[in-house]
């Protein structure tokens, strides 16, 4: 049986965080599903398909090289839902710090009971990408700050294109 692990988020932009993840996410499962949420009271930086681009370009080749099968996707629905959809029965989540951890354990908690077949595991952020948030990076981004430490050239680019003018 081949182990399906769901990570979810926003995505936008995507970070080295974010990619410090999939890292070790691709060490746990067999396909690695990245699924980006879409919530109609937030309005993002990047489109939809601008997002399912820089996933698809950042993390599926370190998928491949880990022999893991990748996806991306979108959901608005609830993410255990969008977990049970693609037959995961893992949910990655990264975590920065302790305040990190006490939000996603309630959430673990929820998901659990509502899908006791899906289990969160969650993956420590590795030391240099602790405090990238992809907030800050905008912040960053939009008041002209050089952040190409923080996130994948490519999206540095990308980042630099939508607050140039």
């Amino acid at each position: 049986m081949s182990r399906i692990a769901l990570y979810p988020g926003s995505f936008d932009p995507v970070t080295n965080g974010h990619l410090d993840v999939v890292r070790h996410a691709v060490a746990l499962c067999d396909r690695l599903v990245v699924a980006i949420g879409i919530h109609p009271g937030k309005k993002p930086l990047f489109t939809t398909e601008e997002r399912l681009m820089m996933v698809k370009s950042v993390f599926e080749p370190v998928a491949n090289a880990a022999g893991c099968t990748f996806d991306c996707t979108t959901y608005d629905n609830l993410t255990v839902t969008s977990a049970q959809q693609v037959g995961a029965t893992l949910m990655i989540r990264g975590l920065r710090d302790g305040t990190d951890l006490d939000y996603e354990m309630q959430i673990a908690g929820m998901n659990e009971t509502m899908a006791p077949g899906i289990h969160t595991v969650f993956v420590p952020a590795s030391v240099g990408v602790r405090p990238i948030t992809a907030t800050l990076v905008r912040q960053i981004a939009a008041m002209g700050g050089d952040v190409s430490a923080f996130v994948p050239p490519d999206v540095a680019a990308s980042l630099k294109s939508k607050f140039a003018g």
